[in-house]
Formats: C-alpha cells, structure tokens, sequence
C-alpha cells in the first residue's frame, strides 16, 4: 500500500510531483514508472486526447485549412499551449524531481540544519507531502479551471474574429464542435495542469517559509557563496524553468494569434510582455527572499566575529612588526604574519559582501533572458528575416 502512495527512502526526502489524484492516476494506468519515467508516453496520451480529436473534428467539419476566418491549423495559439506548453509543463515534473530533491537535502548536507533539528525538518517536509497529496486541493483546483477558465480566455485570449472554434450568431458567441472540446477538454487540461503547478509553487513558498521561520539555520557568512552557505537555493529556480517557460510560450502564442489574424502590432504588447516577464520571474524569486532576515543577522554576526578576530590580530601585528616587538633573528620578509594579514583581510571583505538573498545578478539576467526568449519569433513581425540576416552580416563583413 506504500508504494501505491509515495516512494520515498527516508523522511527527509522531497518532491513535490510524486503524489496527489493524478500522480495516482498516470501510475494507475501504466503512463507513469516511479519516481517521474515513461514521460514520453504521458505527452502521447495527453497529444491523443487534447489534439487529435480537433484535428479530426475540424476535418470532418472543412475547418482544419479554410472555410472560416481562423482554421484549426492557422490558429497558432491554440499549438503552441497544446502541443509545446502542455509537453513542457509534464516534463518540468521530470526536472523538478530530480534537482529540487537535491536542492533540499542541502540544508543537511551543508549541516544548516544541525543533528537536533533534523525532525523539525522532517515534519516540515511531512506536512509539505500531506499538503501535495490532498486530493480536496486538486479538486478545488478542477473547479477553479471550469470556473474562471471562460472568462479569461475570453477577455484575454479569444480571437474577435470567426474562428474554428466559436462564431457569432445573431451577436452572440457561440463554440462550435470542436471549439466544445477545445473549451471543456483540451484547454481544460492546460489550465489544470498549469493551477497544478501553481499550487506546487505554494507548497514550496509554504516549506520555505517554515525552514526560514521555525529553524535555527547555520549560517557562515565566511562561505564562498557569499549567500551564507545558501547558494544552493538559487539551483531551484532553474528548476521551474519548464514551467515558467510554458508561461512565456503561452503569452508569445496568444500575442501572435491577435498580431497573424486580428492586425495587431508587437509594439502594442510591449509592456505586457515585460510584465510578464518581471512577474514570472518574482514568481521563481520570490520564496528566496524569506531568508533575508536570517541572511542579514549572519552577516551582522560576521562582522562583528570577525571584526573582533581582525581587531585582536592587527593589534599583535602593529606590536610585532612596527613597535618593534618582532625578534631580532626573524625577518619580515617571508614571514607567514604577511599572508595571514591577507587572508584575513580577504575573509573580511566575504562577509562585507555577503548578500542578503540567495542569489545574484548573474541569476536574474540568465534567466530574464530565458523567460523572453518565447517573444523573439514576433519581432518578424515587424522585421522581415532577410533584413535581420542582412543587418548580422553586415556586422562581420
């Protein structure tokens, strides 16, 4: 009954997939081998389901190439959520598994959490695997995607003009065939998967906020990450990186179907997309910042240790080598005193450096890039591609 359950070595282990209805659902049925494999079978099953049927329905009904303004296969927001977010956001399963079980077990590794915590931190693991598994959430979560799926779509991303999946008749909107399972099945599936993994992020802003609050954490404000001996946490934003990306592909679609079918230009959508971009990235970011008050009392600590060591060795330097208090028989040059000054100095100037989140500019740049790259195809919209290689050469030649 266990292993029908979770699939865990010891309690300190974390994940936050491998649990929860459909977990249970994908092992029942044979789409899913413990802990995260047979992907390539889930993203099939999901292609069988919210796909295919569109494709055969629009054929059946002469809308997969013409016959209405948007045909199936020219509405490029509605494949670029089935066919590139929804493979996206089953594979982040896969990713986030594999690093953030990793990213977790760090806090013992490094020895934050001391030998006497270490149940503390296992029940906050425990009460993060119960809130993973809680089949009441996924429900709710079944209901918010029927419930406010309508109406975003149609404020936010529906087309104004006919297409293969609603038309106006007599001033009202009404779903055609395929846009019915368009509507309740396929994009039903995207949006749940999507609040799915929004409420995963919730569980890992919950842990985090627990580690942070409830746990006495060993910092060392003289460790090289300059993060306190956190700069593995920053590892977990690149973990959602699927997730977040699906986002971004999501928005680039949608912006593409209203600038392909509806007239649109890029520049009309420029702030959008650096909302996007900016929020998608706080989203990742934003659980990091709850250890900035354990950070900052490690780097006040710090300076004041150190401070007082750098102080009392100083002291014995001055005495040593300019009051004279040196022997007579040893030199100052060479002398290891010279090194350890330096060392010193350099220990000194970690801890002034030691930043007050776990991560750096580094980190903020890669992965703003990351999360726009989605728009770039859109900038052919106002840019012919010829132009663009005749500009690039034009650099080199």
């Amino acid at each position: 009954m266990r292993k029908a359950i979770a699939y865990f070595d010891e309690p300190t282990d974390f994940s936050l997939v491998q649990g929860g209805p459909l977990f249970q659902l994908f092992l029942s049925t044979g789409l899913l081998a413990p802990p995260t494999g047979l992907l390539a079978r889930r993203i099939v099953a999901i292609f069988l389901i919210a796909w295919l049927p569109l494709l055969l329905i629009t054929l059946f009904s002469g809308t997969a190439v013409g016959g209405i303004g948007v045909p199936f296969f020219f509405d490029v927001d509605a494949h670029v959520r089935l066919l590139l977010c929804a493979p996206l956001l089953l594979a982040a399963e896969v990713i986030v598994h594999q690093r953030m079980k990793v990213v977790v077990k760090q806090f013992l590794d490094r020895g934050i959490v001391d030998p006497q915590n270490r149940p503390l931190f296992a029940d906050i693991i425990a009460s993060a695997m119960r809130l993973r598994n809680s089949v009441a959430a996924e429900v709710l979560l079944i209901g918010v995607t029927y419930a406010a799926g309508y109406l975003f779509w149609k404020r936010h991303f529906a087309l104004q003009v006919p297409t293969w999946i609603a038309v106006s008749v007599g001033g009202e909107t009404r779903f055609t065939l395929a846009g019915n399972w368009y509507f309740f099945v396929s994009l039903a599936i995207i949006r749940f998967l999507m609040f799915r993994w929004l409420f995963r992020l919730f569980i890992w802003y919950r842990f985090l906020w627990q580690v942070a609050r409830r746990i006495p954490l060993r910092l060392n404000a003289l460790h090289p990450d300059k993060a306190g001996g956190l700069g593995f946490l920053a590892g977990s934003v690149f973990a959602f990186a699927p997730f977040l990306l699906a986002q971004t592909i999501a928005v680039a679609g949608s912006i593409g179907g209203k600038i392909w079918h509806e007239g649109a230009s890029l520049p009309q959508f420029k702030m959008e997309i650096v909302a996007w971009v900016v929020f998608l990235m706080l989203l990742a970011l934003a659980p990091l910042f709850f250890f900035i008050g354990r950070l900052g009392e490690a780097r006040r600590i710090g300076l004041r240790e150190y401070g007082i060591v750098a102080s009392r060795y100083v002291a014995e330097f001055r005495r040593k080598w300019i009051e004279g208090g040196a022997p007579e028989d040893e030199a100052i040059v060479g002398s290891g005193d010279i090194q350890s000054l330096a060392d010193l100095s350099n220990s000194f100037e970690v801890v002034q450096s030691m930043s007050l989140v776990p991560f750096g500019k580094t980190l903020v740049i890669r992965m703003g890039i990351m999360l726009a790259l989605p728009f770039l195809p859109l900038v052919l919209t106002i840019i012919p591609l010829e132009v663009l290689i005749d500009r690039a050469m034009s650099v080199f030649l």
